[in-house]
């Protein structure tokens, strides 16, 4: 019986993550999304007692183009996904891609053990890297 591939959440986030204060407008996140070719962005915690959120091009969609509303008269918060899923960047991302599977997500941000954001992982790449793993496994 071969194996599982061990492979930590560290080895495939994105570090390269944007973020975004609540009280910007969705004109704002959309121009970073933009700029960046990003499809969602962080949104900061307003103290270390609170929480990261995250605004995603579905919530813009469906919240503010949806419903006709001003991409400038709405806020980020008001539109925002909150608290969002974490994982910490030594979980196994067999463990990481169960974990965002059952709340039916495409994505998790990383934080250490201070709650600091290190990065950002989707669900996409860890099933892609996890294949090609497996299958280079089996050609062994």
């Amino acid at each position: 019986m071969k194996q599982e591939p061990k492979i930590k959440v560290r080895e495939v986030m994105t570090r390269d993550v944007r973020t975004i204060d609540s009280l910007a407008s969705v004109r704002e996140a959309m121009n970073q999304m933009k700029e960046y070719g990003f499809s969602s962005l962080i949104v900061d915690r307003r103290d270390a007692d609170d929480e990261y959120g995250v605004i995603a091009i579905t919530d813009i969609s469906d919240q503010v183009v949806t419903k006709n509303l001003s991409f400038d008269r709405v806020n980020v918060y008001e539109i925002m996904r909150k608290p969002i899923i974490s994982v910490h960047p030594n979980m196994d991302i067999r463990y990481a891609i169960n974990l965002i599977n059952r709340f039916k997500l495409s994505r998790a941000i990383v934080l250490d053990g201070d709650q600091n954001l290190l990065g950002i992982v989707t669900l996409r790449d860890m099933v892609l890297r996890y294949a090609v793993a497996r299958e280079s496994q089996n050609e062994q």
